[in-house]
C-alpha cells in the first residue's frame, strides 16, 4: 500500500509499505480522509519534535522513517483477537494516543499526560497517511451516523480545542482572546462558543482567517501588524479578558497573551513550540496571573461528535483543500508554509 513517511525535516517521501494486520486486540481501519495538522507541520519545517529518531519510542517500539497522519476517518476493515468494542464495516475516529498506561498519570486516567506520550502518526505504529492501519481498539470510536468521513477527520483537532476550553478557567458569561486563527485556533473558537464566552476577541495577521473566525463567532478580530493587540483588547474589554488563548508557537506572543489578561487571568498555551519564549515573570507576579499548557485531549471525543452533530466544528467552514496522498508534499505541506490563507487540508486516503 501507498502510504507518506517522514524521513527528516523537508524529507517526506510517498512509496510503498506493507500492509499492516491487526494482532489481538487491534482493529484495522481502511483510511477514507485525513487531516494536516499544525504539529505534522512542524515536524516538516523543524522535526524531530515527537518523531522517534535515535531510539525506538517507548510505546510504539518504532523509529523514523515512519508513517505519518494522525487525524483521520475511516472504516473498520478487520479485527483482531478479542475486539468487541467495534466490527467490520463500522465508520470511525481514531484518537490516535501513545500512552504507557504504567505511570502515575496513565494510572490516574490522564493518558495524555503520560510520561512516555506519543501519538499514532507521529510517534510511530502507523498513521493515517495511507491506505490502512491498526490501533488498539480502546482508541477506536464509532461515528454517529450522519457525521461524515470528512467532518470525521476533524473529530482529532476539534478535540485538542474543546479540551483546551474545558481545563480552562473560562465561565460562562466570561471573556476570552484568541492569538492565532490557524486550524486549532478557529476550533478554539467555536469551543468558546459552545462554553458561553460572551465575547472572543481574535488577533491574526490573515485577512482571510480573520474573516472565518468572524464567521464562526468572534467578536472581533486584530491585526498585530497594525496594533498593539494587548491594548486594543484592553480597551475592547476594560482591565484584560478572562482567559487568553495562544495558538500560533510564536515566541514573542506569549507575553502579548499574559498583557492581554486581567488580573488574576489565565493564558492557556496550546501551541507545540520549536523554541523557546521569554516573558517577563513580574507581568504575572504583580497581576497575580496565571499560565497553564494543555496537550492533546482526553475523553472527549464522543463530546466532539455529538457537538458536531449539532453543526458545531462543520468541515464544510474550515476545510479549504482536499488532496490526494501522492500530492502530499507539494500540494500540501508545501502549501500551507507558502500559503497562510489555507486553513485545513484533507488528504483522501487511495483506494
Amino acid at each position: 500500500m501507498k502510504a507518506a513517511r517522514w524521513y527528516s525535516a523537508k524529507d517526506i517521501r510517498v512509496e510503498e509499505v506493507t500492509e499492516p494486520k491487526p494482532a489481538a486486540g487491534q482493529v484495522k481501519i481502511k483510511v477514507k480522509w485525513a487531516g494536516i495538522c499544525g504539529s505534522d507541520l512542524h515536524e516538516y519545517v523543524a522535526g524531530p519534535i515527537f518523531v522517534p529518531v535515535k531510539a525506538p519510542h517507548p510505546v510504539s517500539h518504532d523509529v523514523a522513517p515512519i508513517i505519518m497522519g494522525h487525524e483521520f476517518s475511516g472504516e473498520v476493515s478487520e479485527v483482531g483477537e478479542g475486539v468487541e468494542r467495534v466490527k467490520p464495516g463500522d465508520r470511525v475516529v481514531v484518537e490516535p494516543i501513545l500512552a504507557c498506561g504504567k505511570c502515575d498519570a496513565c494510572f490516574h486516567g490522564k493518558y495524555n499526560l503520560c510520561d512516555n506520550l506519543g501519538f499514532h502518526g507521529l510517534s510511530g505504529g502507523g498513521g493515517g497517511f495511507a491506505g490502512y492501519t491498526t490501533v488498539g481498539a480502546r482508541w477506536v470510536h464509532k461515528m454517529p451516523e450522519g457525521l461524515s468521513f470528512e467532518q470525521g477527520a476533524l473529530v482529532e483537532p476539534a478535540a485538542v480545542a474543546l479540551h483546551a476550553v474545558r481545563i480552562s478557567s473560562l465561565k460562562a458569561g466570561g471573556t476570552a482572546a484568541v492569538f492565532g486563527a490557524g486550524p486549532i485556533g478557529l476550533l478554539v473558537v467555536e469551543a468558546l462558543k459552545v462554553a458561553g464566552a460572551s465575547a472572543i476577541h481574535v488577533v491574526e495577521l490573515s485577512p482571510q482567517r480573520g474573516a472565518k473566525a468572524i464567521e464562526l463567532g468572534a467578536t472581533s478580530i486584530i491585526d498585530p501588524s497594525k496594533e498593539n493587540a494587548a491594548q486594543r483588547i484592553r480597551e475592547l474589554t476594560p482591565g484584560g479578558v478572562d482567559v487568553t488563548f495562544e495558538v500560533t508557537g510564536v515566541p514573542a506572543v506569549l507575553q502579548q497573551c499574559i498583557d492581554a489578561t486581567r488580573y488574576e487571568g489565565e493564558t492557556v498555551i496550546v501551541s507545540i513550540w520549536e523554541k523557546e519564549a521569554p516573558f517577563q515573570p513580574n507581568t504575572v507576579v504583580l497581576k497575580e496571573k496565571s499560565l497553564k499548557g494543555t496537550i492533546a485531549y482526553r475523553d472527549v471525543f464522543p463530546a466532539v461528535m455529538n457537538l458536531m452533530v449539532q453543526g458545531y466544528f462543520s468541515a464544510e467552514k474550515l476545510v479549504t483543500k482536499r488532496i490526494e496522498l501522492d500530492d502530499i508534499v507539494a500540494q500540501g505541506f508545501d502549501t500551507l508554509v507558502a500559503e497562510k490563507s489555507q486553513i485545513k487540508i484533507l488528504v483522501r486516503s487511495p483506494d
